[in-house]
């Protein structure tokens, strides 16, 4: 006949996939109760995907139904609301740099220990999968729900890269892209505690439906130095400023470049417009990406910098917007 410890300990020979504990020991079950033979499970699967979720279950309950006496077993699921925080790496224009930054922040946030996702929320023209080598790779679903595509560098990311034929236009109406926008954010996103968006440029329905429905914690806006690029991005400031999104910071990128041949720098975009916009505007500086071509071939070729030991441009705004997020920290800038 079943009793608590034997319920107790079937359940415990489950493992649990984070820990690799039982799943009473874990903290993740308490013990089964029996009444009538029916025996009645609860099981906390906060951080697990959907997939490891359904095999936890199938375990559990064949583990406890093979407990003599136990004619019937039910297992709950419960799963703690996790405080995910969004964000949103915008510009007023294209060609700043913008999705490179944003999958080298992911890069360099994830090698800080930080639990990161990337959305490629650019519609039109995703590139994220060539940045971060999943070209070719699907995603799966579970049930409504898609499963993040998990890329070389530890970052699970989603992109409409993935979903169209390489090379295909998408020519949708905002609508259309902006539901397209939330399937990629509803995803199976599991234990990421930190979702980075790489919006399309511009303040359309899609930036606008993001900061509708999902309200990120902050954004970050990428400009280079030239005024072109720095009138674009102070109406994307003034964009987030209407929406009261809180301004993370401004940082300039192709930022000056140095001649690899005589080690002479220019700036052929100018210089420091960024830093002086953001002053004018009381935003932070978090600081200046060069015009590097060792940054261009590396992620061209799908290894950002950012995963390298030597990486000392990408690790100091990741460690800004770290500081940025954890207000008990004492801020970098």
């Amino acid at each position: 006949m079943a009793t608590t410890d034997s319920l107790s300990a079937a359940l415990d020979s489950v493992i649990d996939p984070i820990s690799g504990k039982g799943l009473i020991a874990s903290g993740r079950a308490a013990a089964p109760r029996l009444a009538d033979g029916v025996a009645s499970v609860v099981i906390d699967v906060t951080g697990l995907s959907a997939d490891a979720r359904e095999r936890l279950g199938k375990a559990a309950e064949a583990a406890v139904g093979a407990v003599a006496g136990v004619q019937t077993t039910r297992v709950a699921m419960t799963a703690e609301k996790r405080g995910r925080k969004i964000i949103a790496v915008g510009s007023g224009k294209g060609g700043v740099g913008k999705s490179t930054l944003s999958a080298n922040l992911a890069v360099a946030l994830h090698r800080m220990g930080r639990k990161v996702g990337l959305v490629d929320a650019d519609i039109y023209g995703p590139s994220q999968s060539r940045l971060l080598a999943t070209e070719g790779m699907r995603p799966t679903a579970q049930g409504q729900k898609m499963d993040p595509v998990p890329s070389p560098h530890g970052i699970p990311m989603l992109s409409m890269g993935q979903l169209v034929k390489a090379g295909q236009a998408i020519a949708w109406r905002g609508p259309m892209a902006a539901n397209a926008l939330g399937q990629l954010i509803d995803a199976e996103w599991g234990d990421t505690e930190i979702l980075i968006l790489d919006l399309p440029p511009g303040t359309g329905d899609v930036q606008l439906t993001m900061v509708q429905i999902y309200k990120p914690a902050g954004a970050i806006i990428v400009s280079t130095p030239q005024d072109l690029s720095l009138m674009d991005a102070t109406r994307a400031v003034d964009f987030f400023n209407q929406a009261n999104v809180p301004l993370i910071g401004l940082i300039e990128n192709m930022s000056g470049y140095a001649c690899p041949h005589c080690g002479e720098t220019s700036d052929p975009f100018g210089q420091g417009g960024a830093q002086a916009a953001a002053m004018t505007m009381t935003l932070p500086f978090l600081g200046r990406i060069p015009l590097d071509i060792g940054i261009r071939t590396a992620s061209d070729a799908g290894r950002p910098p950012a995963a390298e030991d030597d990486d000392t441009v990408f690790a100091p705004l990741a460690q800004k917007i770290a500081d940025w997020l954890n207000p008990k920290a004492s801020p970098s800038f």
